[in-house]
């Protein structure tokens, strides 16, 4: 039988894990597991050059010269990089810090934040 070490996972992948889970008959730690393994074989696989990942990543080559699986995991990437972003971004606060109004719909009518 495995033994197990506790470790931390971000709240979006716990929340995801535990909603994933039960499809699978998995508990969340379980399926946090199957998917590490699947990324540590996929990272492993031959034909899927991380360093070409981390090229295009870094903007440091094209993403055209990536092949099938390189792109997907390349996709996958922006698209957890972007989500990230999105959680990060709070205009209003940032407006408010720069004395800035703006404008935004807020049940289908047009408000007027004054900072």
């Amino acid at each position: 039988m495995a033994t197990s070490t506790p470790i931390r996972v971000d709240e979006d992948i716990h929340a995801l894990a535990t909603a994933v889970a039960p499809l699978m008959s998995r508990s969340a730690a379980q399926q946090v597991s199957h998917w590490a393994r699947i990324g540590k074989e996929f990272e492993s696989a031959p034909n899927v050059s991380t360093q070409a990942i981390e090229q295009v990543l870094g903007c440091r080559a094209s993403y055209d010269d990536l092949n099938e699986r390189e792109q997907a995991v390349v996709r996958a990437e922006w698209v957890e990089r972007t989500e990230q972003r999105r959680r990060d971004l709070n205009l209003a606060d940032e407006f408010a810090a720069e004395g800035r109004s703006y404008v935004e719909l807020d049940d289908g009518n047009i408000v007027t934040r004054q900072p």
